[in-house]
């Protein structure tokens, strides 16, 4: 008897260009926030609450790897309990989790409960190598044994133990892996060259919460004391910075009026500066950030970006910025430091009417791991350019915000086709938009 075979549809997005945003949109929590927090909820001997989850696909990725190893995970309207008690296995499933990068991350609470971890490779968005080497090479001088075998990691360690660890450069999620070890390692555990990003300061806060002794120092440098056991406690996560800035972006270039409930002018300080210097009004509220796209006085200034680490330009706020350039009247330039693969996305904008070159020379001032290697890291961008619809398939989630933002603009109607992505860090993003007043249809 041959069996049926049904192949599910994929959803698409069909966007009509031209329309003005205008009204008031609300930023959910951070999605580079709250899956680290799920994971540091595995280290506690008690439920953890969580509040200001935002519902989107890296959330629910984390959440069903949580309940694989055994956990209780519950999540209703924004809030979600994790009680860690009835872990079972210290092996990571490989069948959802490589969609992620978050198995990376579970080596410390793993290792802390079993002694042991198998964790699959790094998944997530294709915008560079994302080597493990920063973190297999800190938890090895905390004392764990890790080989590679069969795409997967194997992690073993008679307990692990404070050192003082330098990074060679400021990784946030080798920063994240050893501050989740390092709670309840014994001893003190120093991280030099450390990120310092507002998402790992909120992570520091709910282990602090939870019991452990977490300090921030001058230098890029965390100290961690470990301690016997983590409890219970109840936290609110951060808004997401890189979807406030989205949304900033994408009411300045459909000449909106946008208010961005939740933006928080301390994490969006390199990015408002930018923005202001392109020539973008915008206005800080006491519970947001307005953004005054129906003032620009024509045209757009062009200038010269740099992405950096924290509390530089973010490297995720580059795509949709590189889409408000190419409404610039002038030649502006880009140059990426932290993922040597970020520009892939350039060649759809191309196809839609964007002027954008890549170069692999270092096309700016800063230090740069990617001199004298063959990645295209730096962009030129000539506007204006009037863009045109176009069918479009998206690579990545921060690529993607900004094929939706380039749709938002064109004059005729696009076709978006891996829309998963997007949705995997932006929570109804659809509603959001449609509810400013874009024109979208869900296919």
């Amino acid at each position: 008897m041959n069996k049926r075979i049904t192949v599910e549809k994929r959803r698409q997005y069909i966007v009509h260009g031209g329309h003005r945003l205008d009204g008031e949109v609300c930023v959910s929590g951070a999605k580079n926030a709250a899956t680290k927090q799920l994971v540091a909820t595995l280290l506690a001997d008690s439920p953890v609450i969580l509040h200001n989850v935002p519902d989107i696909g890296d959330v629910q990725v984390t959440l069903e790897m949580l309940r694989d190893l055994g956990a209780q995970a519950t999540f209703n309207q924004g809030t979600v309990t994790v009680d860690a008690r009835g872990l079972k296995t210290s092996k990571v499933a490989e069948a959802v989790h490589r969609k992620n990068r978050i198995p990376i991350l579970l080596f410390g609470p793993l290792l802390h409960r079993f002694g042991e971890a198998t964790i699959p490779a790094l998944g997530g968005c294709k915008i560079g190598a994302r080597p493990v080497g920063f973190h297999v090479d800190a938890l090895r001088q905390m004392g764990a044994e890790i080989e590679s075998e069969g795409g997967s990691y194997i992690a073993r360690t008679k307990g692990l133990k404070g050192a003082v660890i330098e990074l060679p450069f400021p990784s946030v999620g080798a920063t994240e892996n050893i501050m989740l070890a390092a709670v309840k390692a014994k001893g003190t555990t120093v991280i030099k060259n450390a990120a310092m990003e507002p998402e790992i300061l909120d992570l520091a806060v709910l282990l602090q919460a939870m019991g452990a002794i977490i300090n921030m120092d001058v230098n890029r440098t965390w100290v961690i004391e470990g301690v016997e056991s983590l409890h219970s406690a109840e936290h609110r996560i951060i808004p997401d910075r890189m979807v406030a800035a989205s949304f900033l972006i994408a009411g300045a270039l459909t000449r909106g009026n946008v208010f961005v409930r939740d933006a928080r002018q301390t994490d969006l300080l390199s990015f408002l500066n930018v923005l202001r210097r392109v020539g973008v009004p915008f206005q800080i509220l006491r519970d947001g950030i307005r953004v005054l796209g129906e003032d620009i006085k024509e045209p757009l200034n062009p200038i010269a970006l740099e992405t950096d680490v924290h509390p530089g330009f973010m490297t995720d706020w580059q795509q949709p910025f590189v889409m408000l350039l190419t409404q610039a009247e002038g030649v502006s330039i880009v140059h990426e430091t932290v993922y040597e693969d970020r520009f892939g996305y350039t060649e759809v904008l191309v196809k839609m009417g964007a002027k954008i070159q890549l170069h692999r020379e270092c096309l700016g001032s800063k230090p740069c791991r990617f001199v004298d290697h063959d990645y295209r890291h730096s962009a030129v961008i000539v506007g204006p350019t009037p863009l045109k619809g176009a069918d479009i398939e998206i690579p990545d989630l921060r690529a993607g915000f900004s094929y939706l933002i380039a749709a938002l603009i064109a004059k005729s109607t696009t076709r978006l086709s891996g829309v998963e992505q997007i949705e995997r860090g932006y929570e109804d993003i659809i509603g959001k938009l449609k509810a400013l007043g874009a024109e979208i249809e869900v296919v």
